[in-house]
């Protein structure tokens, strides 16, 4: 799979950007916790919300209401996501074994 880098300006990302970290208050006003920024590929935080389990349908149609993913984007999520899921591996073992081969075998076809 040839993979080519999609010509971005960097932007400032959250850098665990998973369901768990967003809350709201008593109304309705949301936070974002557990931060990890750094700069880097707005892409990257869009792979991390598809992780571990996404978000509603309704934020990717905004996010791409608002500023439009390329239409190659999904050639690349997944290595975005190997990041996160070798971090995980790493930090909590074997659990995440499976996922990290799978993503593996995915990104090498």
């Amino acid at each position: 799979m040839k993979l080519e880098v999609s010509p971005q300006p960097h932007s400032l990302l959250h850098g665990d950007l998973w369901s768990g970290n967003i809350l709201s208050n008593t109304c309705g006003t949301p936070y974002l916790v557990d931060t990890a920024v750094y700069y880097g590929n707005r892409e990257s935080d869009i792979a991390m919300t598809t992780l571990f389990g996404g978000f509603p349908p309704e934020f990717y149609s905004a996010y791409n209401q608002e500023y439009p993913l390329n239409t190659d984007y999904v050639k690349r999520e997944k290595i975005y996501q190997l990041y996160h899921i070798f971090n995980h591996y790493n930090l909590f073992g074997i659990a995440y074994y499976n996922r990290l081969i799978h993503i593996l075998k995915h990104i090498t076809k």
